[in-house]
């Protein structure tokens, strides 16, 4: 906020001594905890997430470049609520959650609730988030996120993020998240929807393919027209589906 002058604050607080902030872990039941200081790169290097939650570990090498993603934190992304943010639309992708603390205790919040503007958050003024969560999957997981950029470090022109579960061929949870389309990060409800409660197929992967493109808001600018960006999240999304059939195929 203050190299982007949307802030200059009278003092800054350094949360980085703070102990025990820095993990990140898979609980018995299967959700994925993140502290506030665990690094980006800890969670490109992550052994954990790579069999476990599939979306994550797509998204970490992807984060910024590779100076970012050194000091920078998953946590600090997600309440940064940068629309061209990574790991807001992974998160939104996995249902996440956030855990606030202040003085009158802990809350958690849903990352979908979390941002309510560009660099806005429903935060209180004396609340901090200590940790991020991945819910536990309901099923097999698999997913994956894409995004474009015109160099690396650079703002996304579009990302997206898709997560599904999966009970044998059929799919039990589904979510797609939108970056760098939008105010805000989206939250594709309607196309992740579709896709629940049968096998992926050709057909539903190109109806949540267009759903998808319909619910990003994209504006026209240097990067693109809204009609390029909306055709890349169409064109993301397919691919992703499509590279879980044939990791499946591949697989049986």
């Amino acid at each position: 906020m203050i190299k982007l002058r949307f802030a200059s604050p009278e003092m800054l607080v350094d949360i980085n001594e703070i102990p025990d902030l820095g993990y990140h872990r898979i609980d018995a039941d299967g959700s994925v905890h993140v502290g506030a200081l665990c690094r980006h790169a800890d969670l490109e290097r992550s052994s954990l997430l790579a069999t476990r939650q599939p979306t994550m570990a797509a998204a970490a090498p992807l984060v910024a470049d590779p100076i970012v993603r050194n000091r920078g934190t998953l946590v600090g992304s997600l309440c940064h609520a940068d629309p061209q943010g990574d790991w807001a639309s992974v998160m939104v992708s996995l249902d996440g959650l956030v855990v606030a603390q202040g003085p009158r205790g802990r809350r958690t919040i849903a990352v979908k609730e979390l941002v309510h503007g560009p660099f806005q958050t429903t935060l209180a003024y004396d609340e901090v988030v200590v940790e991020a969560i991945a819910p536990a999957p309901k099923g097999a997981p698999a997913g994956g996120y894409l995004k474009l950029e015109r160099r690396v470090g650079d703002f996304a022109t579009v990302g997206v993020a898709v997560s599904v579960d999966r009970t044998g061929d059929e799919v039990t949870r589904a979510g797609i998240g939108l970056t760098g389309v939008g105010g805000s990060t989206i939250s594709a409800d309607d196309a992740a929807q579709l896709l629940v409660g049968g096998p992926l197929t050709s057909d539903a992967i190109g109806e949540a393919a267009a759903l998808a493109a319909q619910a990003a808001q994209p504006r026209t600018d240097h990067r693109g027209s809204a009609s390029y960006k909306r055709h890349l999240v169409s064109v993301f999304t397919s691919r992703i589906l499509t590279g879980l059939i044939r990791s499946q195929e591949e697989a049986a």
